[in-house]
């Protein structure tokens, strides 16, 4: 199990790296855009979740949203902070 900020420290690591092999590195190398469509399919698998498919597939479906979130973070070059100052 991760953590927010564990995910995002080893996301960033591998951005950071290029690693070759990522599939973070690939996505953030797309763009916002890119990150932006999976993104909306994401949100719309955990809203489908949540109303169909019980609690563990929601929660399932939330975590790969929150990855999602982070790897647009990473493709406009923010941070942790930059996001939690507006919460």
């Amino acid at each position: 199990m991760k953590r927010f900020e564990e995910l995002f420290a080893e996301l960033q690591a591998k951005v950071d790296r290029q690693d070759p092999d990522s599939g973070t590195v690939e996505a953030v190398n797309d763009g916002p855009h890119a990150v932006g469509k999976k993104l909306l399919e994401e949100a719309g698998e955990v809203w489908m979740a949540a109303n169909h498919e019980g609690r563990d597939r929601t929660a399932e479906e939330l975590s790969q949203l929150l990855y999602h979130c982070q790897v647009m973070m990473l493709a406009c070059d923010l941070d942790l902070d930059d996001v939690y100052e507006h919460l």
